[in-house]
């Protein structure tokens, strides 16, 4: 059921994290090919993953494969509405002889369509309903009528919503979606991601371990290092905190003048003496060297009118709260309305959270950019399949239209941030296959995301890759 109580093995537990306690883990889960193939039969069929958004899905009659490891699950809308009621999951499978119902190649991102009424088997044309009942097999007297409707049916999928993601969950005793996520879903549901659209989405075959990809991106701790060009414009020193089976990452401050109820986020004073430029200037380097994301342009433009709406000398905090009023201001006037995020919420949202195990959004008012999501490669723990998209408000009517584009790995395409980040895990990879390297050596303060990402792997894989404390005080 999801419960990390029902595996006894050696495993650092949530006060070791919350005390911050020194653990090691080594590069088995990155490497070792019985492990993938451990995560196959005890994570992905037994943990709540995202399929896709609500809005590819706006007719009854659409489909898409979703394809984790071994398995693919095909989810089709069969009513109007956007509550589970109005779909259905199935695993992509006949069960007469074994066949995959919808073919799905290699190396795609997926497989879908529009208008479908049933399913049919390309080997013997079995076919089924969107419920998925059998509705037709050939010479069903040769098994001497006595197959039953529960053997020729679909295996079903679990399905559920939050924040206008699909997600599925194979494990028919698992806990619900909503206890799954817990107080991380409790806190970005003030956000609204619902509301929000596809900004754009890319994806590619990369070679390193899923979890060297999502880990690229759990933590800030690795700006003054990877991305040396932003210590020009803020500081980067980060905590994290775990949240149960999730984790959330957040700025930390030094100087209590720059501190205020967001400023564990997105939204934060510059470095420089006059906050009406460094915040401009902040905010700005960091929506347009990561892709046009971790703002929106609304947000850009309402800083960069500081300078002259505001008296030299204003504080950080005057700074922070003309600039929000000001794009408030603008967004209404172009038909996008703000959340009303409670002070103590948007304090304890912070930055970014990871939702175990293979999502990460980091988010903002009318934004949840950029958010990516990881995938295993075949049986290939070199490779991953990498995702990254961008999720904004508009103006109703005046989303854009996207689609899964598979980018190459260029900074035409990522974006200079994004390029760098792409460049350590390629070489983290390769890295851990040194036999000099003795096993990792996280952050306890900084990357506790990345720590408790292995604590809760541990808990599904029967204790395997285990953090260990190094300090037993």
């Amino acid at each position: 059921m999801n419960k990390p109580e029902t595996f006894d093995i050696a495993n650092i537990t949530a006060e070791d994290m919350d005390a911050e306690k020194l653990v090691t883990y080594g590069s088995e889960a990155f490497l070792s090919k019985e492990y993938l193939e451990a995560e196959k039969k005890l994570l992905w069929p037994k943990v709540w993953q995202m399929v896709e958004r609500l809005e590819d899905f706006p007719d009854v009659g659409d489909w898409i494969t979703y394809n984790v490891a071994d398995e693919s699950i095909i989810v089709t809308r069969v009513a109007e509405g956007d509550t589970p009621d109005a779909f259905r999951a199935f695993h992509n499978v006949c069960p007469h002889r074994g066949r995959q119902l919808v073919s799905v190649p290699d190396g795609v991102h997926d497989v879908r369509g529009k208008g479908r009424k049933n399913f049919i088997c390309g080997f013997h044309g079995w076919t089924f309903d969107n419920e998925g009942n059998n509705t037709y097999l050939l010479d069903p007297q040769d098994w001497n009528h006595k197959l039953t409707p529960e053997m020729t049916c679909l295996s079903g999928v679990k399905l559920d919503i939050w924040a206008g993601f699909i997600y599925i969950n194979m494990d028919p005793d698992s806990c619900s979606l909503k206890e799954w996520m817990g107080r991380c879903g409790e806190i970005l549901g003030h956000f609204e991601l619902e509301k929000m659209r596809y900004k754009w989405r890319q994806w590619a075959v990369y070679p390193c371990n899923w979890k060297v990809a999502i880990e690229a991106f759990l933590e800030p701790y690795h700006v003054a290092g990877t991305h040396t060009q932003l210590l020009a414009y803020g500081d980067y020193y980060a905590a994290s905190q775990q949240y149960g089976w999730h984790s959330v990452s957040k700025y930390d401050t030094r100087d209590e003048k720059f501190k205020n109820s967001q400023s564990s986020g997105t939204v934060r004073a510059g470095k420089g003496e006059d906050a009406r430029v460094s915040t401009y200037e902040l905010i700005r380097e960091n929506y347009e060297t990561v892709n046009f994301t971790a703002s929106t342009e609304t947000l850009v433009a309402a800083a960069k009118r500081m300078v002259d709406e505001l008296p030299e000398g204003a504080t950080p905090a005057e700074c922070i709260a003309h600039w929000l009023a000001s794009a408030k201001a603008d967004d209404a006037a172009r038909g996008v309305i703000w959340p009303e995020i409670p002070p103590e919420i948007q304090a304890e949202s912070g930055l970014a959270w990871g939702i175990f195990p293979n999502q990460n959004i980091l988010h903002g008012v009318t934004f949840a950019s950029p958010a990516y999501r990881v995938r295993p490669y075949g049986d290939d723990p070199n490779k991953c399949i990498f995702e990254c998209y961008a999720l904004e408000r508009y103006p109703e009517g005046e989303e854009p239209e996207t689609q899964w584009v598979e980018a190459e790995r260029t900074e035409e395409h990522w974006g200079p941030v994004l390029m760098q980040d792409f460049n350590n895990m390629e070489f983290v990879q390769k890295g851990m296959k040194s036999s000099g390297f003795r096993g990792t050596l996280p952050n306890p303060h900084q990357e506790q995301k990345v720590i408790n990402l292995h604590r809760n792997l541990a808990n599904f894989l029967e204790g395997r890759g285990a953090p260990k404390l190094i300090d037993r005080d």
